[in-house]
């Protein structure tokens, strides 16, 4: 029997397979369990369009994620820090930080998850901070840090 996998079960596939099992099997495990359906004529297409849906929405995910990339190419966020003598800081600059002066600067919602800081930014001056918007795309924010 052809079944259609609702979610992922372990050595036979993962959710939207289509596998081909024996039918006690079917019946009695994949089915009573609710991890799949039969695979008919309407329970394919639901999938086919299910899957279309899901792709159409990664497409605009993208886009979305390369305009944003785009915008903040020419943008810069200026944060503010204590700093004593010689430049040198009190503490350092977190992505926190970053994300709270991008939604009050330039009112954009970045997460503070996406930034990339390889090592905190401890002295004055302009970092080039990386965000990862999407799996494929990548942007840069450049980051001024100026005495307080």
């Amino acid at each position: 029997m052809k079944v259609i996998l609702l979610q992922d079960v372990k050595s036979l596939g993962k959710k939207g397979d289509i596998v081909t099992v024996s039918d006690g099997y079917a019946r009695n495990v994949i089915l009573a369990k609710k991890q799949g359906v039969e695979a008919t004529p309407k329970n394919l297409n639901d999938l086919k369009l299910r899957n279309q849906h899901a792709a159409k929405v990664a497409e605009e995910q993208l886009e979305q994620a390369r305009a944003l990339a785009k915008e903040l190419e020419d943008k810069s966020v200026e944060v503010k820090i204590r700093a004593g003598e010689g430049g040198r800081t009190f503490g350092s600059v977190s992505s926190k930080e970053i994300a709270a002066a991008a939604k009050e600067q330039l009112n954009l919602e970045i997460d503070k998850k996406k930034m990339v800081l390889p090592e905190p930014i401890k002295a004055l001056g302009t970092y080039e901070v990386t965000l990862k918007l999407h799996a494929k795309v990548t942007g840069t924010l450049r980051v001024r840090v100026t005495e307080a």
